[in-house]
């Protein structure tokens, strides 16, 4: 498969989270998971921005990523899966830190990146 023809291509907006709540998600804007077709994305989420590095799968994705969260280098792992009902299940974690599960609906106007 070709990363383009995978479904989570495009841009997600993040609207749960079991560890945070919606308030401290959109602390700097909304919070966003963009994924574009070139093995690269970008997620941010509080006041956390970080690049993706990704491997695709069939309706699935797998990701490292590297940022700043208030100043802070900060880094980790994580996996974007497609649910049954077009949401997006993220599980994230900071490399030597919290782990949390964020769920993703797609975002009005997405188009593939």
């Amino acid at each position: 498969m070709k990363a383009s023809d995978n479904p989570i291509v495009g841009r997600w907006r993040i609207v749960e989270a079991d560890l945070w709540d919606q308030e401290h998600l959109d602390l700097c804007g909304p919070a966003t998971l963009v994924v574009k077709a070139g093995g690269y994305g970008e997620i941010g989420f509080g006041a956390m921005q970080a690049s993706l590095d990704i491997d695709y799968g069939p309706d699935e994705i797998g990701f490292t990523w590297a940022g700043f969260d208030e100043m802070d280098e900060v880094s980790g792992t994580g996996s974007a899966e497609l649910q049954l009902d077009g949401s997006l299940q993220i599980e994230f974690e900071y490399h030597l830190g919290d782990e949390a599960i964020l769920k993703a609906v797609r975002a009005p106007s997405s188009t593939a990146c």
